[in-house]
């Protein structure tokens, strides 16, 4: 497993742009942590106010009840102000507004990610 610290979560989390999302699995494997979406979540959790990290959502697009106040509906709020579409079953419409970072389209680092989905 890849060495990583919080704030290196935080960092990738900030390059998420306004109105797209990523997944939990997403920012581990950038991160070279093939199964570390529960350790990106903790990291998240830990987050200063500054992180978005309701940008993030879970592989199928779920939101998060660890958000203040209201959980999931606040989560939800959070990606509406930033015009975030959902789909009929309360999920992120993934297809519509997941992060696609150019950094990984110049690595051809993207086709591994989406073969990994």
């Amino acid at each position: 497993m890849s060495r990583f610290t919080f704030q290196d979560v935080w960092d990738l989390v900030r390059m998420i742009p306004e109105g797209r999302v990523a997944t939990y699995g997403m920012i581990a494997r950038m991160l070279g942590l093939a199964h570390g979406a529960r350790l990106v979540g903790f990291a998240l959790h830990a987050a200063p106010e500054s992180v978005p990290c309701h940008r993030v959502v879970s592989s199928t697009g779920g939101l998060s009840d660890a958000f203040e106040p209201f959980g999931r509906k606040t989560h939800r709020f959070l990606l509406e102000m930033e015009q975030v579409p959902f789909t009929s079953s309360d999920h992120v419409d993934l297809n519509a507004c997941l992060w696609h970072p150019e950094f990984l389209q110049e690595d051809n680092l993207w086709e591994t990610h989406a073969q990994n989905q």
